[in-house]
């Protein structure tokens, strides 16, 4: 099994705070969730361990825990799928799929709506000047 962080994949690390994966190619703060999300629709054999954390990661927030356990080889030392053979290709794999994911699509989506609403309520509030 080799183990897959959050911090591997964002593009908003430098390589010394755990970046794993070239620049162009990492996702805006992915989740352990969608790491586990895209691997196992691949036919791995995935654990998610929600409270585990990057040791280099300074943030305690919820949105950076998490720790991907991917069984990469089986016993026999031959990889279980023979399209990813190391663990670069699998961090390379799931960093092209996560934007693609319905999660992302529709947050990209929302989140536009909600901030036309936020500067909308803001009108009208505050002290008036004299």
């Amino acid at each position: 099994f080799i183990c897959i962080y959050p911090a591997y994949l964002n593009n908003k690390k430098t390589i010394a705070e755990g970046r794993r994966i070239p620049i162009d190619k990492a996702v805006e703060n992915p989740t352990s969730a969608e790491i586990q999300d895209v691997c196992a629709a691949v036919g791995f054999n995935v654990l998610l361990e929600k409270n585990k954390m990057y040791p280099r990661e300074w943030n305690r927030d919820v949105q950076y825990r998490g720790r991907v356990r991917i069984q990469l080889k089986q016993d026999d030392g031959n990889p279980c799928l023979p399209q990813f053979p190391t663990r670069k290709s699998v961090m390379l794999y799931a960093a092209e799929t996560i934007p693609k994911l319905k999660t992302r699509t529709q947050k990209i989506g929302s989140n536009d709506q909600s901030l036309q609403q936020g500067e909308g309520g803001k009108k009208g509030k505050g002290k008036k000047k004299k």
